[in-house]
């Protein structure tokens, strides 16, 4: 049993991954694994469940790399390629499980799923059984998912609206570049933070590692891990310059 509350993070990267292809510098060829990161998803496990939040591209893989046996319902944070590609994956665990696997998400990103995959969301003789066996939800507030409260965060990732979520005091918020009061008061109390923090330089939809520590210390979680982290920075000489209590993530970190 799992009964401690644990977050997993399976992929810390941009939506390129690193090392990006093509490219040389000094983060793609980088002997860190810290710095070998695929793109962003996570795992709350607790009481022997699991909830994976997104389906990234690399999502076989992040499972077999984090010993992941089984997930139990999904999150998504919202519809962008590099968080949802890797949905014919949890074929994988309605074999498992034998059952249909439960989905949550906001109406536009439960739509854009349907449009992407619709094979795994219609009858369709080309699918007879290669396909996912889905069950899906409409976010519209706070549930429960095995006796305890989802809660969902909603922020803004340019002008996309975006969710993260919180599960006990742990909240996980990838892809955000504006965190209205209204949110930011949901996110009091904790103990683990994992927030956007893209690059050094300024972006549209992102924050920067910059305005990523302002928030940070706003929200004043007792650890922040940083996360979707492109290839301007370093594990190592990144976290050697940030404040106390925060750090970047990387494939692999159990927080709990």
């Amino acid at each position: 049993m799992t009964a401690v509350l644990r977050l997993t993070i399976l992929g810390s990267g941009t939506s390129h991954g690193i090392p990006m292809i093509g490219c040389d510098c000094g983060v793609c060829t980088s002997p860190d694994s810290r710095d070998r990161r695929t793109r962003t998803s996570a795992l709350f496990s607790f009481d022997d469940r699991h909830i994976l939040i997104d389906t990234s591209p690399e999502l076989r893989l992040q499972c077999r790399a984090c010993d992941v046996r089984t997930v139990h319902a999904v999150l998504f944070t919202h519809h962008h390629a590099d968080h949802v590609v890797g949905l014919d994956d949890v074929r994988r665990f309605n074999w498992i499980n034998r059952a249909p696997l439960d989905i949550h998400a906001d109406a536009r990103t439960l739509a854009r799923l349907e449009q992407m995959f619709g094979y795994a969301f219609h009858d369709d003789p080309e699918y007879l059984s290669a396909k996912p066996q889905l069950v899906p939800h409409e976010i519209t507030g706070p549930f429960e998912l095995f006796g305890r409260t989802i809660t969902p965060i909603p922020y803004m990732h340019g002008p996309l609206p975006v969710l993260g979520f919180r599960v006990g005091d742990m909240a996980y918020c990838p892809d955000c570049n504006f965190i209205p009061d209204e949110s930011r008061g949901l996110l009091r109390g904790l103990r683990v933070l994992v927030l956007d923090a893209l690059r050094r330089r300024p972006h549209p939809t992102h924050f920067n590692l910059e305005q990523a520590v302002e928030e940070a210390r706003r929200i004043g979680a007792d650890r922040t891990y940083f996360i979707h982290i492109a290839h301007e920075l370093g594990h190592a000489e990144t976290n050697a310059m940030l404040p106390a209590g925060m750090e970047l993530a990387y494939d692999g970190l159990v927080c709990s």
